[in-house]
């Protein structure tokens, strides 16, 4: 008897490669509560808002945006800019299924290859070094993260700068948010897209805090950021402290 037809596709890749499909999927659908989000937004012909799905499943709007923008980048969702009602003010992200069938079709992605080299070579530093060069490329590349925002959407107010920042980091797969307690400000980061590397090498997680010092930099103004917890060293979230 026959055996059960491979998944278009998977049979003619490598074993690498195909390690890399499981990790690509795992990734999109592996979060139970993206599932659901992706089911939702399935099942809605007209397709959902961030808003909708932070409703829906009582969580923070950021927190559903990173949800659905990395269900999109993996191409399961695709976005619509709908004008609102009466054409004033920013248009609204909707987030519709790509294909009426629930898909597991998959791109392969590297990513993690390039971090873990940038790992390994960190690791031939002293940790002083390492530290500050990670930093130092979290910077630039916040401030590069910066330029790129509409400057429509551009806050000139701190608070308004922080939730900027919390709302790219989500987009690039941190699900962050932005707090405040009194005068102090800090970034939280519930999730980390640089994988399993960051445990083994917790210095990149300096590239985070250079990743917001960048961008608020860049934003508002020059700010010192501090790590105050990070999960590669055991915590349950990854907070950055942020000083004027």
């Amino acid at each position: 008897m026959d055996g059960p037809s491979p998944q278009p596709g998977l049979g003619e890749l490598s074993p690498t490669e195909f390690a890399s499909a499981v990790t690509a999927i795992t990734s999109a659908f592996g979060d139970p509560t993206r599932r659901e989000i992706y089911l939702f937004a399935h099942a809605s012909e007209l397709g959902i808002t961030a808003g909708d799905a932070a409703k829906q499943f009582d969580l923070h709007a950021n927190v559903a945006r990173h949800h659905l923008d990395k269900l999109a980048a993996g191409g399961y969702l695709e976005i619509d800019l709908a004008k609102p009602s009466g054409g004033v003010g920013r248009p609204s992200k909707r987030y519709r299924a790509t294909s009426p069938d629930v898909r597991l079709e998959v791109s392969i992605r590297h990513d993690d290859i390039l971090v873990s080299l940038l790992g390994k070579a960190l690791a031939m530093l002293s940790p002083e070094a390492a530290e500050q060069m990670a930093e130092e490329v979290g910077i630039e590349y916040g401030k590069s993260m910066a330029s790129a925002i509409d400057p429509s959407e551009t806050h000139r107010s701190y608070q308004g700068a922080l939730h900027a920042v919390a709302d790219a980091l989500s987009a690039h797969g941190f699900a962050a948010r932005a707090e405040s307690d009194g005068d102090q400000y800090q970034i939280v980061a519930q999730n980390c897209p640089f994988g399993d590397a960051v445990v083994e090498h917790p210095v990149i997680c300096a590239v985070d805090r250079g990743i917001v010092q960048g961008m608020l930099g860049f934003l508002h103004g020059p700010a010192d950021t501090d790590t105050w917890s990070s999960k590669p060293q055991g915590d349950d979230i990854c907070v950055t402290h942020v000083t004027l």
